[in-house]
This record gives C-alpha cells, structure tokens and sequence, in this order.
C-alpha cells in the first residue's frame, strides 16, 4: 500500500497527467497540479486537485510550492513535445526540458521530496533494429530526445547529493483515452497519429499525412511500439509503490513489445472509414526508423500486467474520445 503523500505534478493539466491524477484521487492522495496551461487544458484539471498555475522555468516558484505543499514525490511531465519544433526552436525546448528539470531538482535541496518519477522516452535510443532494453547505450537523434536525455542525466547526477529515489519510465507511443470516457488527449500539435488519425476518421473524406515511404522497414514507413495509456498509468503507479518500498532508483520501458508501422495503424483506420487517402510527405527531421520496447525489466520487477494490449482497443477508446471531443 502507498503512504499517504504530498504529490507534485508537473503538467498534471496534461493528457497523460490528468490520466495519472484520475486514477490517482482512487487512493486518496493530496495532489497539487502545476502547469502552464500552454499545452495543457483547463477542462483536463481534476477538481480533487488544488492547481497551481506556473511554469517550471520558475525555479522561485517551485520552491514554494515545495516547501509550502511539504512534497515529498514528485512526477515530472511537463515538457515540450513536437519533435520537429524542437529541431527548429532548440532555445526554448533547452530552457523548458533541461533548465525546467534543473530548475526542479534544485527545488528539492533540503526539501521532503523523497521521490521523483520522470517521463521520458524512447526517442532517447535512437535507431533501433529489433527490441531494445534499458541497457543500451542512449544515442537521441532528434534534439527533442536530446533534452529528454540531458534531463534524465541530471536527474540521476542530484539523487545521492538531494536525497531522493529516481524513477525514469521510457515512454514508447503513448495513445487511447480513460475507459471513464471523461478524460483523452485534446492537444493536437504533438504530431501524435493515432491522435491525429482518429479526428481525421470522423470527416467524411479524411487525408492521413504520412512523413516518409522509404525507411528501412517492412513497409517503408516508421515502425512505433504503442502503449494504452490506461497501462501507463498503470506503470506509474507500480513504480511510485516499489520506490516508495524498496527505496530504489530504477530505468524502465513502458510498451508492449510491438511494432506497428504507419501503414499498418492506417490499415486498422480503414475499417471504421475507408475514404481514408493517404498522402505521403517528405521524413520529418529527427524522426527514426524503428524503436521498440524489450519489457522483461518491468514485467519482472514490477509484476506489471498490461490489460489494453491490443491496437483495436487503442484505437477505438481514441476515435470514441474524438466523438466525445467533437459532439459536446
């Protein structure tokens, strides 16, 4: 069982954020949300929570909300996430997902915080032929994966000096909306497909984008594990609970060991709207081939049992959320 804490959520405002904080409020946390509201939405707050508006660039304001809060576990989501903006504005993901998470592990010198569970990603292997476990050396080819990666450094560089436990989850591509039906993604400049699919299958003569035919792949087109983010919630949680009892830091995968290419999420689109044409773009900077998720490390640590796996379920929980989106 989980103690009874004072959590921090950076970007809790956020599509997976708000989805951590739903399922979190089931066990009875004190839950502050901080969050910028640039990429994050008002109707996404969980009303359970207390909100703070701010911006993790404020490193003056962090503290307080530290101190005054008593933290004592952080989750740290708030991020810049466009891939190609960040290739074209690298100051300001530099200044948002570096200085921010610096700026945050700052904040919790002679502080409560006990433990800090960081959303990373994929992007930080780089290129990867076959499935790919948390050993391998980092080699980010984009510079959105770069910030990702100099964040994850210093997060592990401040753990012994500030005294906290480390939870870095490598997200893979995260998708789908809460079974609840009252939360889902609603940002649509992440460049997300499923996300960006799913409003596309609602018009009556929808065009899908697709960046790049000639990858070196089955296909052509990029190769992506996709995760339901009920399970990475789920991942979430099972780490906050065995940092909390084990008092150890660790790296983990969150996938399922499946890899999609574009073509073939577009294939499992054409059952709900055939119209679907496809129209095919120059690679976008910084995207990779093929990145897949080796799970043996959080199945056997965490005893983590992912109950969504399965791309139709992704997929129809997303196209049911653009209704939802569309229709209230």
């Amino acid at each position: 069982m989980i103690k009874k804490n004072n959590i921090l959520i950076t970007g809790g405002a956020g599509y997976i954020g708000s989805h951590i904080i739903e399922k979190l409020n089931q066990k009875k946390f004190n839950i502050i949300i901080f969050d910028n509201l640039i990429t994050g939405y008002k109707k996404l707050i969980n009303k359970k929570a207390i909100f703070i508006k701010g911006d993790i660039k404020n490193k003056k304001k962090l503290l307080k909300i530290i101190n005054n809060f008593q933290i004592d576990s952080i989750i740290h989501l708030a991020a810049y996430l466009n891939i190609s903006e960040a290739e074209k504005n690298k100051k300001k993901y530099f200044k948002n997902n570096v200085i921010g998470t610096l700026n945050l592990v700052h904040a919790c010198k002679n502080s409560n915080v006990r433990n800090i569970i960081f959303s990373s990603s994929c992007s930080v292997y780089g290129n990867v032929k076959g499935s790919v476990d948390e050993r391998k050396k980092l080699n980010p080819k984009s510079y959105y994966a770069f910030t990702k990666y100099k964040a994850e450094e210093i997060i592990k560089r401040f753990s012994k000096k500030y005294k906290y436990k480390y939870g870095i989850l490598r997200y893979f591509n995260v998708a789908g909306a809460s079974s609840s039906g009252k939360i889902g993604e609603i940002e649509k400049s992440h460049g997300h497909l499923i996300k960006n699919i799913s409003i596309q299958s609602l018009k009556k003569k929808p065009i899908i984008s697709i960046y790049g035919n000639n990858y070196d792949t089955k296909d052509g087109t990029c190769i992506r594990d996709y995760i339901h983010i009920s399970d990475l919630v789920d991942a979430h949680i099972k780490t906050f609970e065995y940092i909390n009892k084990k008092c150890k830091s660790l790296i983990l995968n969150c996938g399922y060991g499946k890899g999609y290419s574009v073509l073939d999420i577009v294939k499992i689109f054409k059952k709900y709207n055939n119209q679907l044409t496809i129209n095919y773009k120059n690679r976008r900077t910084g995207d990779v081939g093929m990145v897949q998720a080796n799970v043996k490390k959080i199945k056997n640590i965490l005893k983590w049992k992912p109950k969504y796996n399965n791309i139709d379920k992704i997929i129809k929980s997303s196209i049911k959320w653009e209704k939802k989106l569309k229709f209230n």
